[in-house]
């Protein structure tokens, strides 16, 4: 008992020190670590939340996660009605914010189930309490996994699919960058099928009506759209 005590209070420690840690250092996800101890090539040059587009980021939030900057690391109505689809046999579509997903990624394991779902959600609230918002967007465009041979972050990402910087994207190169996170092992933005230029298409047109909505990651609290 006294060694599973230990355990839990080491990996309950772990997040805690890293987190505050992550306002300064720039840190790598546990997808990223597994690749590297499993000899399989990663991709990633880290780039400052400024030095993105802010149109990227407005399709991100749009698609991802539309209470980005409203809500305190997790969208709780959002997360109740997965619980009762869950409890009812229903389908579920996840309910993880931006937040969540960072959570995730830096600190737990990919495979979905309900014990890293509970894990995720005091994970997020305290990841939200600790960092801005524009930290977490910043990590959070920087440890995502954007192509199906290692290609973590936007700048891996942009480069692959289009051969373009971060800040150099336009509504439809943005829009489809955004589409392609739920999958990037099988969806590919540089050549992408009638349902993904649909779903992107529809992504663009609301990040352009609702772009206030990501305000909070923009430089000075405010997107140039």
């Amino acid at each position: 008992m006294r060694l599973l005590f230990t355990a839990i209070a080491v990996l309950v420690a772990i997040p805690l020190v890293l987190t505050p840690v992550y306002l300064v250092v720039d840190p790598i996800s546990v997808p990223m670590i597994e690749r590297y101890l499993t000899g399989r090539p990663v991709t990633r040059e880290w780039r400052d939340i400024d030095q993105v587009s802010d149109r990227l980021k407005a399709s991100i939030i749009l698609s991802e996660d539309g209470q980005f900057c409203r809500h305190w690391g997790v969208d709780f109505g959002a997360l109740r009605a997965e619980v009762d689809n869950y409890l009812e046999g229903k389908p579920t579509r996840g309910a993880s914010t931006l937040t969540m997903q960072v959570a995730r990624n830096l600190f737990l394991w990919n495979d979905p189930s309900p014990i890293r779902k509970v894990l995720e959600v005091p994970l997020a609230l305290y990841i939200d309490l600790v960092m801005p918002k524009k930290r977490i967007m910043e990590i959070y465009l920087n440890i995502a996994e954007w192509g199906p041979n290692g290609e973590f972050g936007i700048a891996a990402g942009s480069e692959r699919a289009f051969g373009r910087e971060p800040q150099n994207l336009d509504w439809q190169t943005a829009s489809l960058l955004a589409v392609t996170l739920p999958n990037p092992l099988v969806r590919n933005p540089a050549r992408p099928n009638n349902g993904l230029l649909r779903v992107a298409g529809i992504v663009a047109e609301r990040a352009q009506m609702y772009g206030e909505r990501a305000n909070c990651v923009g430089s000075g609290g405010r997107l140039a759209l």
